[in-house]
């Protein structure tokens, strides 16, 4: 009946969810690694070709990726020494702005200096205590950070190394008469993965460029930083640019005038509106093929299962949904959901 049929589709849901929320320790690496393995197999495929073992062609293929996170690293890490080394003159520019805050406050509310000093003086030490009881856990999750990153890689190397095994795994789980449309929906995966991957780089480059030029010309400070931590924290739809925003407009206030902050405002904006009509439907929008609104819910439930990580990883596997329920019949009215509408005459 039909009642029982929702129930078990709910049921089903939650059930998924509540799994995913369980073993987000594993599943989210194993989910990154699944991701990384796509982009670099065709590298794999390169090495083997030339008649490389497939172990060390995988091993090969995993060491020539970290080199290339070592250099963005290093150089993300250099403009981060270049704004340490400043630290002095911007504190004394946030101590002479605050100088500001404190008349302004006692102007207009008649508060004076002793007295937000008290009060600043008494949340500094609820936030200083709550750091201190948290340090352990701040500690432990940094750990956890360091051994779930390092995970991501050995499960990289096992998914390339055994990809094909993995394979022939998928086509036993079902019948001799759907291998052929198995193989057509790993493909499509595959292809649909690679390709969102490879454009979500492309959006970042662009952005980046775009973001940097703009802040070059106008003459604003750490315009590389801010351009590089702008393209890394857009991967999270609509909420990482204005994090992202956020943290340059504390920067530039820090380094220059009201008037520039404004304008680092503007630019982020501007680069947003470029991104989110031109760029990104382009690039991006036409490999997941998904409406904004289930994009949103989206991000929105990754967070809430998997955190942070889950804002970014969700994304393509709601698209693998997608593609997954348009090649089976029981399953497409998900993918009439999650796909995007079409319009008559468009």
């Amino acid at each position: 009946p039909f009642y029982a049929r929702i129930a078990l589709t709910l049921f089903a849901i939650a059930l998924v969810l509540l799994f995913m929320w369980l073993g987000k320790s594993i599943l989210v690496p194993l989910f990154f690694a699944f991701l990384i393995s796509i982009l670099l197999h065709p590298v794999v495929n390169f090495f083997e070709k030339h008649r490389i073992p497939r172990a060390l062609a995988s091993l090969l293929t995993i060491l020539v990726f970290l080199v290339l996170l070592a250099g963005l690293f290093y150089l993300f890490s250099r403009q981060v020494n270049r704004l340490s080394r400043d630290m002095p003159a911007i504190q004394a520019k946030i101590s002479s702005q605050l100088e500001e805050v404190q008349n302004w406050i006692y102007n207009k509310y008649h508060i004076n200096n002793s007295q937000q000093k008290a009060y600043a003086s008494k949340t500094a030490n609820g936030i200083l205590n709550t750091a201190v009881n948290s340090a352990a856990t701040t500690f432990l999750g940094i750990a956890e950070t360091l051994v779930l990153t390092i995970f991501i890689f050995v499960f990289s190397f096992f998914i390339l190394f055994h990809r094909r095994l993995l394979m022939r795994f998928l086509l036993a789980l079902f019948d001799d008469t759907h291998n052929k449309r198995v193989s057509i929906i790993v493909s499509k995966v595959r292809s649909l993965i690679n390709n969102y991957v490879l454009g979500l780089l492309m959006e970042m480059l662009i952005l980046m460029a775009l973001i940097f030029t703009t802040l070059m010309i106008i003459g604003i400070k750490y315009a590389l930083l801010l351009s590089v931590m702008a393209a890394i924290l857009n991967i999270i739809p609509y909420f990482g640019i204005y994090v992202s925003m956020a943290l340059a407009v504390l920067v530039t206030m820090a380094n220059g005038s009201g008037g520039e902050s404004v304008a680092v405002v503007l630019v982020f904006l501007a680069a947003h509106f470029i991104d989110a009509n031109v760029i990104l439907p382009r690039i991006v929008g036409g490999q997941v093929k998904m409406n904004p609104f289930i994009t949103l819910l989206a991000v929105l439930i990754g967070h809430l299962i998997w955190g942070i990580p889950g804002m970014f990883l969700f994304v393509p596997l709601t698209a693998m949904i997608r593609l997954i329920s348009e090649e089976i019949p029981e399953m497409n009215p998900w993918a009439i959901l999650i796909g995007e509408e079409k319009f008559p005459g468009r």
